[in-house]
Formats: structure tokens, C-alpha cells, sequence
């Protein structure tokens, strides 16, 4: 069923009300706001990929204070296991009983700082609730509170002491985000606003107001889903993400995750920008953070110097847009 016009609005209004606060606290970084808006929106998970200092755990602060959501962060280290993300069971000697204590994992937004410093076996405890929102502890499983948002971050450059995050862990997140340096503007006023009058480094969230509540998002989520998609639209996707096999400098072609990811988070995009239908240009605009953690260069490609998003930019070129 379509969305009426006044709930388009509506909807538009909440996200412009939201990005708004937000970039109280964030200097900069405005196509990066938008795209973990996007993420929300589609009711996906965000990778953050970036160096040290950019703002990352901020973003992800705000994002919780705006809809007054519950705000979990996990710092992902070497020993760092399992039961520290998910939770565990313990035998209560008072009462002869087993109890659970749940982990961290059971908040609306979870901050999984420098997930690719934990090993496999702990990474891998995050898949099950990022799929299927829900923990399973002494085989039952437990709910997850609505909405709910894996944010993880990573830093591209540092490789001692990381372990890569396995395919099938990657392919979980609906988008990977790059945060890159702040122009020479946004910096200058990053500087001022931290060191005037403030004691340390770090900028506040406090001073931000709580808009909206998580069913509110949850809401949103829903009409995200229900934003018309012409068939056309499907097909672009689809021809994208087929592209990215047969190219001869990709190894690896992105998934049928990948076209599913794409329209997800085009549809969040066409509400975010009020309106009730997909377009090329919707595809196009996420294509890049959709798909760049989903396929894998050739030796040839990087010898070459041509990363994921430049050879995606050349899929993006070679495949037709269907016109109106």
C-alpha cells in the first residue's frame, strides 16, 4: 500500500529533524550522517571504516540521544569473548537456580568499536543477532529490543593484532561506510568547539535533544519498506550486481545480498528525501557503500592501484539506467 502524502512528509520531517541535531555534535562528515541515516532507515547495519579521531563513536552517540534509544559500546579486543557480547548463564547458589545475565548486544544501538581486533570466534558471536535479531543462551532464544543497530568500526590502516572479518560477516552489513579527514573549514571549527572551554577532548552529546522514541524509528522502518519500486528499478539493481561477477577485475562478485541491500537502502534513501518511489538516481547514490564490502579486487586491479570503489564506479558507467 502506497504512503499518502502526509505521512511522507511526516516521515521526511522526523529524518531532517534528527540529521539536524545531530550535526550539532558532528562537525562535517555530511554525506556520512546521511548514508547512517540510510542505514537506520532501512533497518540495516553500518561498518565505519576510518582512522582514529574522526568522529565515529560521536556519530553514533548522537544517533542514539536523538531517538532517545538505549546506547551499548563494546571495545573489541584480543580476549575479548563470546559471552562478553551476548551474555551467559550462571548457577545461583541462593537459589539453586540458573539465572542470565545478557550481554551488551541487548540495547537499540550497539557501537562495536574496533571489531576486527576481536578473533573469529568472538566476531562470529554477533552474527545470529544481526540476522535474526535475536540471541539464543542455553537454547533459548531472546529478543533483541526494536529497533536495533550494529554500528561497527574499524581502522583501515593499522593491520598488526587484527583479524579481517570473515565474508560472511561483511556481508551482514548493509552498508560499509569510509569517514574521511574534515575539510580545512570543518576543522578549523571542530578545534574551536572542543578546546573552547572544555576539559579534555571530547565533544558532548548532553546538549542534544531527544526528538522522537524508538517505536517512532520502528515506524519509520516500516514505511521505508513500503516505498514502491518499479520493476525496471529491480532489474537496474540486479544488472549492477551481475556486472560485478563477470568484471574482469573483480575475483570475487558481490551476492543476491547485494541487490537486496541496494534496494533496501534506496527505498530508505526515497523516504529520507520525501518522496514514495525508487529511482535510478537512488541506486546509483548508494551503489558504492552498498556493494564496495561485497566484492573482492583481483591481484591485477591492485597492482593497478584500483580499489573496490573505483571499479565499482566503472560497473556504475557500463550498465544502462532505465528512464522514466
Amino acid at each position: 500500500m502506497a504512503l499518502s502524502e502526509e505521512k511522507l512528509q511526516q516521515a521526511q520531517q522526523v529524518m531532517q529533524a534528527i540529521e539536524a541535531e545531530i550535526r550539532k555534535a558532528v562537525v562535517g562528515q555530511n554525506k556520512v550522517v546521511e548514508e547512517v541515516l540510510i542505514g537506520l532507515l532501512a533497518g540495516g547495519h553500518v561498518l565505519l571504516e576510518g582512522v582514529p579521531g574522526l568522529g565515529k563513536t560521536l556519530l553514533v552517540k548522537a544517533l542514539a540521544r536523538t531517538f532517545d534509544g538505549d546506547f551499548k559500546r563494546i571495545q573489541f579486543t584480543p580476549d575479548l569473548m563470546p559471552a562478553d557480547v551476548i551474555g551467559h548463564t550462571i548457577f545461583d547458589a541462593n537459589s539453586g537456580q540458573f539465572t542470565t545475565r545478557t550481554g551488551p548486544v541487548f540495547t537499540h544501538l550497539l557501537l562495536a568499536d574496533e571489531i576486527n581486533r576481536a578473533p573469529a570466534k568472538t566476531q562470529a558471536a554477533l552474527l545470529e543477532v544481526m540476522q535474526e535479531q535475536q540471541v539464543t543462551l542455553e537454547g533459548k532464544p531472546l529478543p533483541v529490543p526494536k529497533p536495533f543497530m550494529v554500528l561497527a568500526t574499524q581502522n583501515p590502516i593499522e593491520q598488526e593484532g587484527t583479524y579481517p572479518l570473515p565474508e560472511a560477516q561483511l556481508d551482514r552489513f548493509l552498508l560499509k561506510i569510509r569517514i574521511d579527514y574534515p575539510s580545512k573549514q570543518e576543522e578549523i571549527q571542530l578545534t574551536r568547539q572542543v578546546t573552547q572551554g572544555l576539559i579534555g577532548a571530547e565533544l558532548s552529546v548532553e546538549q542534544l535533544a531527544k526528538l522522537v522514541k524508538p517505536a517512532t524509528i520502528a515506524a519509520l522502518q516500516l514505511a521505508a519498506a513500503q516505498i514502491e519500486v518499479d520493476e525496471r528499478i529491480l532489474e537496474y539493481a540486479v544488472n549492477i550486481v551481475a556486472a560485478t561477477r563477470a568484471h574482469p577485475s573483480i575475483s570475487i562478485g558481490a551476492g543476491p545480498r547485494g541487490g537486496i541491500a541496494l534496494i533496501r537502502a534506496a527505498r530508505a534513501r526515497a523516504l529520507q528525501q520525501g518522496r514514495n518511489f525508487v529511482t535510478p538516481d537512488d541506486i546509483k547514490a548508494i551503489a558504492i557503500p552498498a556493494l564496495r564490502h561485497r566484492i573482492a579486487t583481483s591481484a591485477e586491479a591492485e597492482i593497478e592501484g584500483l580499489g573496490a570503489d573505483a571499479l565499482l564506479g566503472m560497473v556504475l558507467e557500463t550498465i544502462p539506467a532505465p528512464r522514466a
